[in-house]
């Protein structure tokens, strides 16, 4: 069951990590070129069309699971009611992680277009494994919340890193300068 959400959410996850390289491009190009108007309208552009892709992919593990989940099992077998109980509620935690891990895999590529890696790099340790894995193994076997609770954990690193993310793009007026390398 967890294969099978996690196999859904991956297939939706290609779009934003596309964008998150071709914004590295664009607002590398605006970057280099000095021109801040691009830098903005490159990241922002990228933004919203992820986070808008991952809400509507969302919306569609919500509203039609069983059609996703039948590309991968035989809905009609009996003995498949367990797995397939549990993929549908494991694909409402991936839908409710959608617009948090487009928006972590967006943000990660404006600011690389930026030469900003490191600091996106801590955050990203500090969301998953400080937040997001400890969260799930705690809710999963301290209190028995199982398979959900490592998909609230790893929902909880992902929110994380693409607020962290998504708060440094906010003050790259503030950090460009440091990360200009004589631009």
């Amino acid at each position: 069951a967890h294969a099978i959400a996690i196999q859904i959410a991956s297939i939706s996850f290609m779009v934003p990590l596309g964008l998150n390289q071709a914004v590295t491009v664009r607002v590398g190009l605006a970057h280099g070129a000095g021109n801040p108007e691009g830098v903005s309208r490159a990241g922002w552009t990228a933004f919203v069309i992820g986070v808008s892709f991952m809400a509507l992919m969302g919306l569609v593990m919500i509203l039609w699971p069983h059609l996703l989940i039948s590309a991968f099992i035989d809905l009609a077998d009996p003995g498949n009611a367990r797995v397939i109980g549990l993929a549908v509620s494991f694909l409402v935690f991936a839908a409710l992680f959608q617009i948090f891990d487009g928006a972590q895999a967006v943000a990660a590529g404006m600011l690389r277009g930026l030469h900003d890696t490191k600091v996106p790099m801590i955050y990203a340790a500090i969301g998953y494994w400080g937040v997001g894995l400890p969260l799930g193994v705690l809710l999963a076997f301290h209190f028995g919340l199982h398979g959900a609770g490592i998909w609230i954990g790893l929902a909880s690193g992902l929110a994380v890193v693409a607020a962290l993310l998504l708060v440094r793009w906010l003050r790259r007026d503030r950090i460009a300068p440091v990360l200009s390398f004589g631009h």
